[in-house]
């Protein structure tokens, strides 16, 4: 019962940090700027961002819930899904509000890097549960790579 309340709570921090994210990218992907970038051929169609974030943040939010009822350490563990909040939250302001293509392939690849820490360092005791980040993972390899052609490219 515990893990789920933890669900819950977490689907609510992780969809309130998409809205914040949202928000805060302004007019986002259809602004006048984002339209006239040279993106990299591989960029997905619009609506496929909103299934990848949905589907994430729900694997992400019961990965957090099993983590944070099998773990002992719950302050090391929200410190670092604290930086990753920030770090996601972050990167549409950057990109896509202030333009700062390079400044935001810097928090991408952060934040890449926090989420291969979750994997990695902090889901030992976990079992198959960890594998509900690999959706996350894939997507943030290619968000960095669709990041990274922009720099490069325009």
């Amino acid at each position: 019962m515990k893990q789920i309340s933890f669900v819950f709570i977490f689907l609510a921090i992780n969809f309130g940090g998409l809205a914040i994210g949202s928000f805060l990218m302004n007019e986002g992907p259809t602004s006048d700027w984002y339209s006239s970038l040279n993106k990299a051929p591989w960029t997905p169609p619009g609506w496929v961002f909103g299934v990848a974030w949905t589907t994430i943040m729900i694997c992400f939010s019961i990965y957090l819930a099993k983590l944070f009822t099998s773990e002992i350490n719950k302050k090391l563990i929200f410190s670092i899904f604290l930086i990753e909040f920030i770090l996601n939250v972050s990167w549409n302001y950057l990109f896509f509000n202030q333009h700062l293509v390079f400044t935001a392939l810097i928090g991408i690849v952060l934040l890449t890097a926090v989420i291969f820490y979750f994997y990695f360092n902090l889901s030992k005791n976990i079992g198959k549960y960890k594998y509900l980040l690999l959706p996350y993972m894939v997507w943030l390899c290619i968000a960095t790579s669709l990041n990274l052609y922009v720099l490069v490219h325009n």
